[in-house]
């Protein structure tokens, strides 16, 4: 008979092991999760289980057991928690717009500075131009008349 195989469960945590694997880790899950909390508190477990679970209680005055509990798939952490440990892990939780992450991969046309100035330039011309321009005649607007057709049966 063949070899038995045998697998371990996956444990994000044994992969993260710099500081930028653990900002980068989250970052991918908040795009990724599409903002679910769940998801979120599983990923910040994973990274206070990698820099240790201990070592995070101390730093947030919070219980390990708690800790666990909280950042797991059934835990429901409140946002004040979630706070801590994420100050305890060295992290900054940032915001943008979410314009702005599909417009951050779109060149630049120009920059707003070179910009305002072509603008300038452009609304210096036509103002020469019309000033070297002569009058114009007036025109005349004719009013058309409404007539109204009616049907008959």
């Amino acid at each position: 008979m063949g070899r038995r195989e045998t697998f371990t469960p996956f444990d994000a945590a044994e992969y993260l092991k710099t500081d930028e694997d653990m900002a980068l880790y989250l970052d991918a899950i908040m795009e990724e999760s599409n903002g679910d909390p769940r998801m979120i508190a599983v990923a910040l477990g994973d990274i206070a289980r990698a820099k240790g679970m201990t070592q995070i209680a101390k730093a947030t005055g919070l219980a390990r057991e708690n800790l666990y509990k909280a950042l797991s798939a059934d835990g429901n952490p409140e946002f004040s928690t979630v706070m801590k440990v994420i100050t305890a892990l060295g992290l900054k939780l940032h915001a943008s717009s979410a314009t702005t992450a599909k417009l951050r991969n779109a060149p630049r046309k120009r920059p707003a500075r070179e910009l305002a100035k072509v603008r300038e330039m452009e609304a210096r011309e036509m103002a020469q131009r019309l000033a070297a321009a002569e009058p114009a005649e007036p025109i005349m607007v004719a009013k058309a008349s409404r007539k109204r057709s009616t049907l008959s049966a």
